[in-house]
């Protein structure tokens, strides 16, 4: 960690005001990216950003040097989220959905397309809570299967099935964007 930060962050843990202001202006852009990822809308990222930052500042005495700053920052948004979701949701974590079997020539059209971010954001939404959130942890943030399970409260295996499927139902999204775009 560079040492301004450092310094801002054991003025922050002194309680400045100012040093706090700093440290939201710095680090709120990306608390707000990681929470947009795992909310469906951008009312539930910002009470998800709202209650990771109030985490942020009762637990930061808590926080060592010697580690990532923004890493701490990143789990506490991710916990964050998953509280939230589970606090929210109103179906089962798991949804089953039917396999999606692609074809040859499904797999060479899909070969041929490249997505734009936008395209791959819009796919990965389209999956269902419980497939996007694994796979957004695994993959976008880089979490092991060990600690999804644990934040998510479910077994490993359970983790990498949600993400074997979440796998292959945006492979079929995307499949399907191909189509829909050779024919236009």
């Amino acid at each position: 960690m560079e040492s301004e930060e450092v310094e801002l962050i054991e003025r922050c843990k002194k309680g400045h005001a100012a040093a706090q202001r700093d440290l939201y202006r710095r680090y709120s852009p990306l608390m707000f990216a990681v929470a947009i990822r795992y909310s469906n809308t951008r009312h539930d990222a910002e009470d998800i950003a709202q209650d990771a930052w109030v985490k942020v500042f009762r637990y930061l005495k808590s926080f060592s040097e010697n580690n990532s700053f923004e890493g701490w920052l990143r789990r506490i948004v991710v916990n964050t989220a998953i509280t939230h979701y589970r606090r929210q949701k109103k179906h089962a974590h798991h949804v089953d959905i039917d396999d999606t079997y692609a074809t040859p020539q499904d797999l060479d059209a899909f070969k041929e397309t490249e997505y734009n971010k936008e395209e791959i954001e819009i796919a990965i939404n389209a999956l269902p809570k419980g497939y996007a959130t694994v796979f957004k942890m695994y993959v976008i943030e880089g979490f092991k299967h060990k600690e999804i399970a644990a934040m998510l409260g479910v077994d490993v295996n359970t983790s990498k099935s949600q993400l074997s499927r979440a796998r292959r139902a945006l492979q079929g999204t995307l499949i399907k964007m191909a189509r829909i775009a050779k024919k236009e």
